[in-house]
């Protein structure tokens, strides 16, 4: 019962961060890397080459930004996300886009509403550090993964040198408050990040723990000294 409750606890926590910024969720994402995190997820779609008669899943796809690279990149994509104030932004893109080859709808990571081998290829960016059971959510990607089919996965990293560590936790300790302050009025607001990514496995925990679950050919890439991290893998 605890942890349900803990579960559903950080569910309610993260899920009121992101209503709370969801019309300026890609501005602060700018601010926050630099304008970098378009590069990566341009990178994050080529790694997975979605062909023209295939189909993708964008867990937690948030506004939408990684499904409409996906689309350009080939065939039929569909976005899930819990958070409705997120995924209407989504909408709206994707109204002015007339992208007849996206789809979007609110689910749960961890109970989505799709068949089994369903999907080619499976993407979620800066997601899984924030659902409540990382690898429950793995098992469901795997499930809804045809065989052979790629996942990518594209999130915060723990840097391997101590000391790159150390000063991007410090960095973190600093900045988030001001995030916080500034785009959602409470300094606290974005200290959830810091608190998640020191839960998160990261790169050699994330590996494990696909490894694990039956996924094959597990490549991790360390971007920016390993303060980020992108995993690619088959099931």
């Amino acid at each position: 019962m605890g942890d349900a409750l803990t579960q559903q606890n950080h569910i309610e926590k993260v899920d009121a961060l992101f209503a709370s910024i969801a019309s300026r969720y890609d501005l602060v994402n700018d601010v926050q890397s630099v304008g970098f995190h378009r590069l990566w997820k341009r990178n994050m779609a080529r790694s997975v080459d979605l062909g023209q008669a295939e189909q993708a899943l964008d867990i937690c796809c948030g506004t939408g930004d990684l499904v409409f690279r996906l689309a350009k990149h080939g065939g039929k994509v569909t976005g899930v996300d819990i958070n409705a104030p997120m995924l209407e932004v989504a909408k709206q893109r994707l109204a002015k886009r007339n992208c007849e080859k996206v789809h979007l709808c609110q689910a749960d990571a961890l109970r989505l509403p799709f068949d089994d081998a369903q999907f080619d290829v499976v993407t979620i960016a800066y997601g899984l550090r924030n659902l409540a059971d990382y690898e429950a959510g793995l098992v469901e990607i795997y499930r809804v993964l045809k065989p052979g089919g790629r996942l990518a996965i594209l999130d915060f990293g723990k840097p391997p040198l101590r000391m790159v560590r150390a000063l991007y936790y410090q960095y973190l300790k600093w900045a988030l408050p001001v995030f916080g302050w500034l785009f959602c009025g409470s300094a606290s607001a974005y200290g959830y990040i810091l608190d998640s990514l020191e839960r998160y496995p990261a790169q050699n925990g994330v590996r494990a723990m696909l490894s694990g679950i039956g996924f094959s050919s597990v490549d991790v890439t360390n971007i920016m000294l390993g303060t980020m991290s992108l995993h690619v893998a088959r099931r």
